[in-house]
């Protein structure tokens, strides 16, 4: 591993901090390196706030190290004004004489945009460190922004023998995630925007789809419900997150509550994700029930798939989703559980 690797493998690290609260912006990391001493690291902890750049420069105590150094960064320093102010104009202002990044900014208002500004003040540029590394660090920012969707992750638990309930006689479901798995799962939801489940999981298991387990944000909650036949008694609907119905009925907007009419004769997944998309809703997880996660599989609109094979047998019941040929996976164990992990080919 050469030097530039490994302060950029650094950036990557410190890139993972931002994952909850940075979007719809990119999570990035930045390394400040002086004489083969890191002297300064940020990154992008929250959307609005300071970027990787400008929290890696305050971090430094002596400013006038700076004039001597190389900083390091896993994207793209923007060009342009947005919330905050462009990284590029900061670091030709502090006379950092050597940027070394990552991969390329997809972003339109900055692709290349902020390397040939350094590049126009004289600074020394090196690009494509660690690139692919780098651009999977951003791949819901790319998914969101290239293929106008949010990024699709899929996430159900399913017995040993292959079902994802049991057939139920006391209306409870099946318990098939561990205390531990329980715990990962809603640090899934914290690292996305939306969770949306259909109408027959939310009647028939009354999920509250918060945070409890996790520290971070409750994602918005999205249920479809076409005839808004849906008790009002729901956790969904007790107005504490706000919840997105999409159904064919009129009904106006609640504190926290919003029903978005689509159409039924037409297919409904891509209506949905169309209008999350315009809402700038980044990332989506679906933890619905079989026929609602088979559906997005069939249509191939996903990009991670995370499915908790437990030890239980229920032996009848509602069969698991299945998952086309061809993607790799991972396996990791977590608790009593193991853990199936797919991403879609070309992620």
């Amino acid at each position: 591993m050469t030097n530039d690797e490994k302060y950029m493998h650094r950036c990557i690290q410190l890139a993972g901090n931002g994952f909850c609260n940075a979007a719809p912006n990119p999570t990035v990391g930045a390394v400040i390196v002086h004489n083969d001493r890191i002297i300064g690291e940020g990154c992008h902890i929250r959307c609005g706030e300071g970027h990787a750049e400008v929290n890696a420069i305050a971090s430094v105590k002596d400013e006038s190290l700076l004039k001597d150094s190389t900083i390091y960064v896993s994207l793209e320093p923007c060009s342009h004004y947005g919330k905050t102010p462009p990284c590029a104009d900061l670091i030709i202002s502090k006379g950092i004489p050597r940027v070394v990044v990552g991969c390329i900014d997809p972003f339109s208002l900055v692709s290349g945009r902020g390397i040939q500004k350094l590049k126009d003040a004289g600074i020394d540029v090196k690009v494509g460190v660690l690139e692919k590394e780098c651009k999977n660090l951003i791949r819901r920012f790319i998914t969101f922004n290239t293929q106008k969707r949010p990024y699709i992750t899929l996430k159900w638990a399913e017995s040993a023998d292959g079902f994802i309930d049991a057939i139920r006689d006391n209306g409870k479901p099946a318990i098939l995630s561990t205390p531990l798995t329980s715990i990962y799962v809603h640090k899934l939801r914290a690292e996305n925007k939306a969770i949306l489940v259909g109408r027959r999981t939310a009647l028939l298991d009354n999920p509250s789809l918060t945070v409890r387990n996790w520290h971070g944000n409750n994602p918005i909650r999205v249920v479809i419900d076409r005839k808004l036949s849906l008790p009002e008694t729901l956790h969904l609907f007790d107005k504490t997150v706000h919840t997105l119905v999409f159904t064919e009925k009129e009904r106006a907007e609640e504190t926290n509550l919003t029903f978005i009419r689509i159409d039924f004769g037409q297919d409904i997944i891509p209506q949905i994700l169309t209008e999350l998309y315009n809402r700038k809703i980044q990332t989506l997880l679906v933890e619905g029930g079989s026929m609602l996660l088979q559906s997005f599989i069939d249509a191939e609109l996903w990009d991670e798939i995370y499915i908790e094979h437990a030890r239980t047998k229920l032996y009848e019941g509602v069969e698991s989703p299945r998952v086309s040929s061809g993607h790799a996976s991972v396996f990791f164990s977590r608790g009593s559980s193991t853990i199936q992990h797919y991403v879609r080919n070309g992620n």
